[in-house]
């Protein structure tokens, strides 16, 4: 199995066995090291014991001073400090750093104590220059960076190896599922020998397989939606002349209501897949929002007076004004479809309240219903193509018109949402970034429209 094979498993194991195992053998090391300096230290205590008897000698004949200098000069000579001590004086202490080390425990080696006869000790150890003085907690200090350091350098590494093509996977999910199908998960990451590679190929086979038969579907819906059209237009021609030749009048016109069902189904598949492949390729002129609300609420009236429903249209000040940018037939297609949607689940004699308002980025419309509203689990699939949620809702269509209302606003960077109300009802609330905002014109007050 080569380098670029092992599997994730075994690269995270090796990681960490390594950085263990390294920090042990450094461990090692040092204690080895101090070790060897300890007994290097005490191994020069070959021949002190002679010192010890000179020093003696000299300090009972010639005094006190001659013995400290004659054990200072051979101190100098053998790198070490020497100090003779009567058993049992009570003179100056040893250095601290002796004493120290002395009650220390974590070397097995201490300062040479040497035993001579007539009741002396000397002491010898290393002079603070020497190679062979080392502070314990020195190396005990060292030692733990050290594993700290590999540890923490490991383990950022994993982290690292684990999480960037992860959170690259992650990134190019969300933009597949925002629409951009073209994306894939980058060759570099898919190449890899190890599970993350083995899922990024998965991934990428799988949203290549996905994204086929979503176009074939498309594909099919479209061109079934454009041959339609043509029988349909020729239908229709037969059915005015059927009438108009004495065919029963209310079969004519049963069957004439059913083309047109036909025909609206087959627009408003084509309208969906007209907005999908555009997309950013639409042309874009200010829109005034104001406006554009009244005309879809005008053109609404004659069927929302059929429905005898009231639809109440409140705009703050601030919206007079306002302007987006985008193409405005598909803009006002796709509010006429969210009203659409409304005045179908509305019961007769009631209202539905229209609420535009706007800030400094975006401009809001808001559309609260006073019919059944929607069950919370269908929330979230109101805006996907051929869903309906007419069980809670009651009213009859293709669950087209909502997802073709949320592609609209989409390629116009805009976004739309839909919860129950507490009241009971639907609110659907739609935004889109403002393109101009100049302020002019006067406030617009409550108006009914139907």
């Amino acid at each position: 199995m080569s380098r670029w094979s092992l599997s994730l498993f075994w690269r995270i194991f090796l990681s960490i066995w390594l950085a263990m195992a390294t920090t042990v053998v450094a461990s090692n090391l040092a204690t080895r090291f101090l070790l060897d300096r300890e007994r290097q230290a005490i191994e020069r205590q070959v021949g002190l014991q002679d010192l010890a008897h000179e020093a003696i000698r000299i300090r009972e004949q010639e005094g006190r001073g001659d013995a400290w200098r004659f054990l200072r000069d051979q101190g100098e000579r053998l790198d070490l400090h020497l100090v003779l001590i009567e058993r049992g004086e009570q003179g100056d202490p040893l250095p601290k750093p002796i004493r120290e080390r002395m009650r220390s425990d974590w070397y097995p080696q201490k300062p040479a104590v040497i035993n001579v006869s007539d009741g002396y000790q000397l002491i010898a150890w290393p002079r603070a220059s020497s190679d062979g003085w080392l502070d314990p907690r020195f190396f005990r200090a060292l030692e733990l960076a050290l594993a700290f350091v590999l540890i923490t350098l490991a383990c950022v590494w994993i982290a690292r190896f684990l999480s960037r093509p992860l959170k690259h996977m992650e990134a190019t999910a969300r933009a597949i599922a925002a629409g951009k199908n073209r994306l894939r998960v980058n060759a570099k990451i898919a190449g890899r020998g190890d599970e993350i590679g083995q899922l990024a190929t998965a991934f990428n086979a799988m949203t290549d397989q996905l994204c086929k038969l979503l176009e074939r579907q498309q594909g099919l819906l479209r061109d079934i939606s454009h041959d339609l059209r043509t029988p349909l237009a020729r239908q229709r021609v037969a059915i005015e002349l059927a009438s108009e030749a004495g065919a029963d009048a209310g079969l004519m016109a049963s069957i004439l209501r059913q083309n047109e069902r036909l025909e609206t189904m087959t627009g408003q598949i084509l309208s969906l897949y007209r907005v999908t492949e555009q997309g950013g390729d639409l042309a874009r002129v200010p829109v005034q929002v104001q406006g554009l609300v009244n005309r879809v609420l005008q053109d609404a009236a004659d069927y929302a007076e059929h429905q005898r429903v009231d639809c109440r249209l409140v705009a703050n000040p601030g919206v007079v004004g306002v302007s987006v940018l985008g193409d405005a037939e598909l803009l006002q297609r796709a509010l006429d479809n969210i009203l659409q949607n409304a005045l179908d689940h509305t019961p007769p004699g009631h209202a539905i309240h229209l609420t535009l308002a706007s800030g400094a980025e975006w401009v809001t419309l808001t559309l609260d219903d006073e019919g059944p509203g929607v069950p919370e689990e269908a929330l979230a699939h109101l805006f996907e193509p051929f869903y309906r949620g007419d069980a809670a809702r009651g009213g009859q269509g293709w669950g087209l018109g909502l997802a073709i209302a949320r592609n609209i606003l989409a390629v116009h960077d805009g976004h739309i949402r839909a919860e129950n109300r507490p009241e009971g009802g639907l609110r659907v609330t739609v935004t889109l970034p403002v393109f101009v905002h100049d302020g002019r014109g006067s406030p617009l007050n409550d108006e009914a429209v139907g």
